[in-house]
């Protein structure tokens, strides 16, 4: 009796996986590949991985394997590129593995990679300065429209704009986002600031007394409205020696002070007086006298 053929339902990736030479096909291929064989990809958006859950992915990974391969495309004969999957590369090796399972994808075509991408955005749990990263990467470099991204990732346009201009914030702003010190929220109220170390001001504000947003708001609302520095005050014009002659000689005549202003195209005499009595001396004095110096 021939030997019942062994099934091989049960055994997971193992059993799936080549193990064989580097296949010469261009279609893709699933491999159990050395660790240290795969390199990271430096387009990578993520750049802060949890350590907690990188902890738990280790055990998990310990416990039952890689449930779910890693994509990568090849370098040169034996390296490979990371595309997808840092986060289980990462716990594979706290794990202890020496090998992790891959999906082989044999192309240069930068099509494949923004794909690629766009797929981490829309799956990975990146904070908003990671993921205005990778926006802008998708949008400069790979030449994604807003309008793809927006539907691709279940992302109004407006949204994907908004987070973009999370990179316009100073770099040390941007750092305390990134570390989750800052929210999003934070970050875009504080755009609405002029300069960069108002930004920087207002942010170690919010991080040591514990600001909401709503306050945040409210403060760079006020910074907006706060009046201008005044101007200083103009000094008096210094008269000249013409004026200060004709307003003592009409002083004198008067007997009150008088002021004599000559200005370039008209000129103005102003007369002071006390009561209505000394108001009715000085018209008597101009009715009825011809004013000689």
């Amino acid at each position: 009796m021939a030997a019942p053929k062994q099934s091989r339902l049960g055994k997971g990736l193992d059993g799936l996986l080549a193990r064989t030479e580097e296949p010469t096909t261009s279609q893709p291929t699933l491999r159990e590949l050395p660790i240290d064989s795969i390199r990271p990809n430096p387009k990578q958006p993520r750049q802060h991985f949890d350590e907690d859950d990188l902890a738990e992915l280790a055990e998990s990974i310990r416990a039952f394997g890689v449930l779910q391969p890693v994509v990568v495309r090849p370098l040169k004969p034996g390296m490979y590129e990371l595309v997808m999957g840092e986060r289980r590369l990462r716990a594979s090796e706290r794990a202890g593995k020496t090998s992790i399972p891959a999906i082989v994808r044999h192309t240069d075509d930068d099509t494949l990679l923004r794909d690629a991408l766009i797929e981490n955005v829309h799956r990975s749990d990146l904070n908003p300065i990671e993921e205005a990263m990778a926006y802008e990467q998708l949008l400069g470099e790979f030449g994604c429209t807003k309008e793809e991204l927006s539907t691709r990732i279940h992302r109004s346009r407006p949204q994907i704009s908004n987070t973009l201009r999370l990179l316009n914030l100073p770099t040390s702003v941007q750092t305390k986002v990134a570390a989750g010190v800052l929210s999003a929220g934070h970050a875009k109220a504080l755009l609405g600031l002029e300069t960069p170390g108002d930004m920087e001001a207002l942010a170690a504000r919010i991080i040591a007394e514990g600001l909401s947003v709503r306050t945040t708001e409210e403060l760079v609302a006020l910074g907006r409205r706060a009046p201008a520095a005044p101007k200083a005050p103009r000094l008096p014009r210094t008269a000249s020696a013409q004026e200060s002659e004709l307003s003592s000689a009409l002083s004198d005549h008067f007997d009150t002070r008088v002021k004599v202003n000559i200005g370039r195209n008209k000129g103005k005499i102003t007369i002071e007086f006390a009561t209505g009595e000394d108001l009715e001396r000085i018209m008597a004095i101009i009715n009825g006298k011809t004013v000689s110096y």
